[in-house]
């Protein structure tokens, strides 16, 4: 089946509307800046930086300060430490300590300085106190004209307070100076000639993020102690950038990093040193502008805005996840090989709020398609048949007298008479519970409860053997209400207001399909439906009863195919028959034959509501019995006419020939005229009979003992046996009940023996067996006669047949004897069946089910 979901709308405004505001709302709660700063700090940690091999660090850590003792230390402890540095071999040496205020060792510092050539001291720039300017704070001036060049030692912390990059220029008013690791590089002094900035304002230019080697001591690290007391190995500083520092807690500036976070911050020398080897190894990143950031978010706002409510959702979903990897792709791309930070945090969250919120709105139209759908069946027809507890008693009596056509009826209300007829309030009987029916002889009464109101009904049946299946099938009438009244509590919570909804209307369809599905099975007919194109797309059971086709091999099979494989024909073949119904739109009807059975199938076009779908629906009725009834009538026709006709015709000729002889009457005309009238009388009789047993059903069963009626029957043919000098025998003891008719049961019995002692010689015995087997009341009727010839024994139950032997020995019988018989166990389920050989004898053996409730 093809899905189909719908489409959210064609106005891009539609999805981005939303995601324009939900962006505006995270970005006020910083959630783009946050995912930017997590994003870079992700990528940059997976693949640290290789360092400069040219860097050492001497850090003034605790065990120097044990040593030396407290801050700040004498100068020329680091006079010391550049003379020794120089001996060496250090290339340059970079001081991360502020020397702001004089001192009397500066003299022996800076001829250290000037010694070496190539120191450099920092300056900081920051405010004396909150209320002051931006002040610049510079090593003193002996000093200052000592050092090789000097570099402002700030770094920046971003809106988190991780420190990830520094500017490398800074300054108050027009003058800019380098960052401590880019005035190791250039020690030039950047002049803004065109700034118009006052004197006091802080300007910051060229910011760059750096890519750190790793965490808090990654760099070859040496004591500030060590090298002072022990001569440098030459190899360790030959050569290198010396970078000099507090590290000690406590003591120095302290940088959190992406790689620590606020756990083991990174002191500020060790910071400059790793800025000087991004500077150095040109892997400094630049971070991209605000408006560059802004355009890509755009840009991927408008994309999803057009596409995904055009697209499914499961490719939303997959266009929506390639957008996000797409773009940490990029960003990482973009950081690793081209140094560049592009902030992709706004856009990332557009690609990551599209999806949900575009499957938000289109399951707010889907909420209210189905809404509206819901209220369409809602108000559609329900095909629940109304229980007879639900209806009020004046319309149950109405459809009571409407189904059985009563000769009498009372309907009241309390004490007070409604309506009646030849019945009264006097005639009701005592009732053990409402709702109940009480039945007297041919009269039903019955009281409901409704309201507290008490409602009398009052039936006389007729007085005929369906008076007892009437009253069985009354007592299975639900009249009383057996619902208990339960306060159903609605749900308050809109989804399970909406599941609630669903429910009922899937209850109703379902017994709306439920309804349809058990009509079509139970109608007595065979229904086919096809499509356009004529090929099968249902049956019921009896169409795959009577083809002997399995329902799976029904569905899809063309219906031309299936009539040609059970039923092909030359003339008005069954293509043209299917066709005509579909191409004219004119109904059809054919006959049918299916082995033994006979059909009348009954082709109808139809069209669907819509118009675009065509089919057929096929209607095959079972006629077989119908064809029997007229087989049966024309043989009833030429029975009527010869054998009935032929007896009546004697008797005329013998009255004829009484009144032309004048004479007295003589016996043996009188006793032709008497065998002529008894064989008129036998004929009426036996075919009046099989008229009786074919029109027998089961409510005119009731409970009867087989053993006495097979009594009842040999007592009737005991004279008959007696003429004929034949020995009835009677086998049987044991009381056998069972549901039947006793009067026709007792018929077939007698037939079977009267046919026995037809056919038996004088002298011979006729034995008369009935005993229980299993679940079966058993009857065998066994004579010693001619026997009759295997060729004979299928067609003995036959109507209006006769046996050859018989017709030739001149026993002539009507035909009509064994086949009430077979009529007449057919009808109580039974079967009968013959054994019989020439010169021996033959046996009737008879079946019949026992009522075994009544055991």
């Amino acid at each position: 089946m093809t899905r189909t979901w719908p489409p959210i709308k064609t106005n891009p405004w539609t999805l981005g509307i939303p995601l324009i505001l939900m962006l505006w709302a995270l970005h006020s709660l910083d959630v783009p800046q946050r995912l930017n700063l997590w994003l870079y700090d992700t990528l940059i940690t997976a693949s640290p930086t290789e360092l400069s091999p040219d860097i050492a660090l001497v850090a003034i850590d605790e065990r120097s300060l044990d040593e030396l003792g407290k801050w700040p230390w004498p100068r020329d402890l680091h006079a010391s430490l550049i003379d020794k540095l120089d001996a060496a071999g250090a290339e340059t040496i970079v001081f991360d300590i502020l020397f702001a205020e004089s001192s009397a060792e500066d003299a022996t510092l800076a001829s250290a300085m000037s010694a070496h050539g190539q120191v450099i001291l920092p300056l900081h720039l920051s405010p004396p106190s909150s209320s002051r300017l931006m002040t610049e704070y510079m090593p003193v001036p002996l000093l200052a004209d000592a050092a090789r060049s000097l570099g402002h030692a700030h770094v920046e912390l971003d809106e988190d307070g991780v420190a990830r990059g520094l500017y490398l220029q800074n300054g108050i008013g027009n003058r800019l100076w380098p960052s401590l690791s880019l005035a190791v590089l250039n020690d030039s002094v950047v002049t803004l000639s065109d700034s118009d900035a006052a004197p006091y304002t802080n300007i910051r230019q060229q910011y760059r993020a750096i890519p750190l080697a790793g965490a808090a001591g990654t760099l070859p690290t040496y004591s500030y102690i060590d090298v002072l007391s022990y001569p440098p190995a030459y190899e360790e500083f030959q050569g290198k950038t010396v970078f000099v520092g507090a590290t000690a807690a406590g003591f120095g500036d302290v940088l959190p990093t992406p790689f620590s976070g606020l756990r083991k911050p990174m002191s500020g020398v060790e910071f400059h040193a790793n800025a000087y080897s991004a500077l150095k190894n040109d892997q400094t990143i630049e971070r991209s502008p605000s408006w560059l950031s802004y355009a890509l978010a755009v840009l991927v706002l408008i994309g999803l805005s057009l596409a995904l409510p055009r697209m499914r959702p499961t490719r939303s979903l997959v266009l929506c996840a390639s957008s996000v990897i797409t773009l940490i792709l990029a960003q990482a791309l973009l950081l690793f090989y081209g140094h560049y930070w592009l902030n992709v945090s706004y856009a990332l969250v557009i690609a990551i709020l599209a999806n949900p919120l575009s499957s938000t709105l289109r399951l707010a139209m889907t909420n209210r398609f189905l809404n509206r759908q819901l209220d369409e069946l809602a108000s559609g027809p329900s095909m629940t048949l109304p229980k007879p507890s639900h209806r009020h008693p004046s319309q149950l009596m109405s459809h009571l007298r409407a189904l059985l056509q009563p000769t009498g009826w009372i309907f009241a209300q309390q004490d007070e008479v409604i309506e009646s007829a030849e019945l009264s309030l006097t005639d009701a009987p005592t009732f053990s519970s409402p709702g109940l029916w009480a039945h007297r002889n041919n009269q039903s009464w019955v009281q409901i409860t409704r309201n507290d109101t008490v409602y009398t009904l009052g039936l006389k049946l007729p007085n005929d053997l369906s008076r007892e299946a009437i009253q069985r099938y009354l007592d299975k009438l639900p009249l009383m209400n057996t619902d208990l009244d339960i306060p159903v509590e609605r749900p308050r919570e809109n989804v399970s207001a909406r599941i609630e909804r669903v429910r009922k209307a899937t209850s109703q369809m379902n017994q709306l399909q439920e309804f349809i599905y058990r009509s079509f099975e139970s109608m007595p007919d065979g229904i086919i439906v096809t499509d356009e194109l004529g090929v099968i797309r249902f049956a019921n059971a009896h169409i795959e009863q009577w083809f002997d086709e399995p329902m799976p091999s029904l569905n899809g099979l063309p219906l031309t195919r299936l009539l040609d494989g059970h039923d092909p024909r030359d003339t008005t073949p069954w293509h043209e028959t299917v066709s005509e119904t579909l191409t004219l739109a004119q109904a059809r009807t054919v006959d049918l034959q299916l082995g033994h059975q006979s059909f009348l199938i009954h082709f109808a076009p139809f069209a669907l509501p819509d118009g675009n779908q065509r089919g057929i629906i096929a209607n095959v009725s079972d006629i077989s019995e119908l064809r029997e009834q007229q087989r049966q009538h024309r043989e009833a026709i030429d029975f009527i006419s010869h054998d009935v006709r032929s007896p009546l015709v004697s008797q005329l000729a013998l009255i004829e020939q009484l009144k032309r002889n004048q004479g007295p009457v003589e016996t043996a005309q009188l006793d032709q005229l008497g065998t002529l009238a008894r064989r008129s009388y036998n004929l009426a009789e036996e075919f009046v009979q099989l008229a009786r047993a074919e029109q027998l059903t089961e409510t005119r069963f009731y409970e009867c003992e087989f053993l006495a009626i097979v009594e009842n029957a040999r007592d009737s043919v005991s004279e008959q046996a007696a003429g004929k000098g034949i020995q009835l025998v009677l086998q049987g003891q044991e009381d056998l009940w069972l549901n039947g008719n006793a009067e026709l049961l007792e018929r077939a019995v007698i037939n079977l023996i009267t046919n026995a002692i037809q056919y038996s010689h004088p002298g011979s015995t006729v034995t008369v067996q009935a005993f229980q087997a299993g679940h079966e009341a058993c009857l065998n009727v066994i004579d010693e006669g001619e026997g009759i010839a295997k060729d004979e024994i299928p067609y003995l139950f036959d109507r209006y047949r006769r046996q050859k032997s018989s017709e030739l020995s001149g026993n002539h019988g009507t035909g009509l004897g064994l086949s009430f018989v077979s009529v007449v166990v057919e009808k109580h389920r039974g079967r009968i069946a013959v054994e019989s050989a020439l010169g021996e004898g033959t046996a009737f053996k008879l079946r019949l089910p026992i009522a075994t409730h009544l055991n």
